[in-house]
């Protein structure tokens, strides 16, 4: 590696860095986000450098041939694109910031994404699922229980679950606070069920699992710690094989779920959006190709002819 090709590389690094605090302390971006943004600049530094090529004066073919790479090495459509997403967010702060002087990525599209329904958790899946726990007083299994309820009843990520203070669980007013992406505040409702079980688990269990610790946390871990988002999704995986379902489900098919089944029962669109937290009504929209009965009801009552 020749110096000039080891200070380019060194350079880019320390940008990288000073964009990830940026998103952290102007953007709010969660752990999470950054964390993704970092590995994917890293992997494209990485690349940069067995190539030869200057990662900050790149041309638009040769970022092209790093896509082209990625492509070749069997990542998916959607993974290729949050890439080039990486690298398009990066180099507009650099070029905005005077660290370099052009981008090669504002002309470049990625591959169109295979258009992919969310995949939904049946009702009589649900039930099994839900019933995992039912009757154990056992304090880990009240938290998972409390868990599960929680994630179905507001269609939560699974950070924002993780995330989850007590502070923000109003028993009385049957409601969530949860700080989704960019820290954006959202009060969700919870249903009589959900509340019964996550109280009998911030009374009984959560205490049992403190051990005389103190945490802030809603959701804490047996040793008393802020249940991680590793740990959730491990937690999950355990419950779908005790409910006997097909351990492919994920935590965030609980928030499909969610949001189907409030359109099935006849929420607006408008809402589920301000539930779910997402800043584009066309992001929610996907969840109206789930419930085609939903089309057809809201066709009848609404058109003149219906």
């Amino acid at each position: 590696m020749s110096q000039d090709s080891s200070e380019a590389n060194e350079r880019y690094a320390g940008l990288v860095d000073r964009f990830c605090a940026m998103l952290e302390a102007e953007r709010n971006a969660s752990p999470h986000t950054v964390r993704s943004y970092r590995t994917d600049l890293a992997s494209y530094g990485s690349w940069a450098d067995r190539a030869g090529v200057d990662p900050l004066d790149a041309t638009h073919r040769e970022v092209r041939g790093y896509l082209s790479e990625l492509d070749c090495a069997a990542y998916s459509r959607r993974t290729i694109n949050r890439h080039l997403s990486a690298l398009r967010s990066f180099f507009r702060w650099a070029v905005a910031r005077g660290h370099a002087e052009s981008d090669p990525v504002s002309v470049l599209q990625g591959p169109k994404a295979a258009k992919r329904l969310p995949r939904v958790i049946s009702a009589a899946e649900m039930v099994k699922l839900l019933g995992a726990y039912e009757g154990s007083e056992e304090p880990e299994d009240m938290r998972n229980k409390a868990i599960l309820e929680f994630l179905y009843a507001c269609g939560a990520r699974v950070s924002e679950t993780s995330d989850l203070l007590v502070c923000d669980v109003d028993f009385e007013l049957k409601q969530a606070k949860v700080f989704g992406k960019g820290g954006k505040e959202r009060i969700i409702p919870l249903h009589d069920l959900a509340v019964d079980s996550m109280r009998s688990y911030a009374w009984v269990a959560r205490p049992a699992l403190l051990g005389g610790k103190e945490c802030p946390h809603f959701f804490v871990s047996t040793r008393g710690n802020k249940m991680t988002t590793d740990a959730l999704r491990k937690m999950f995986k355990k419950s779908l094989l005790l409910a006997g379902l097909d351990v492919s489900l994920t935590p965030h098919d609980m928030r499909h779920t969610f949001a189907t089944d409030l359109l099935e029962g006849g929420a607006d669109l408008r809402s589920v959006q301000e539930m779910l937290g997402h800043a584009r009504l066309s992001t929610t929209q996907i969840y109206t190709h789930v419930s085609p009965a939903r089309l057809k009801s809201e066709h009848r009552r609404a058109h003149p002819r219906g």
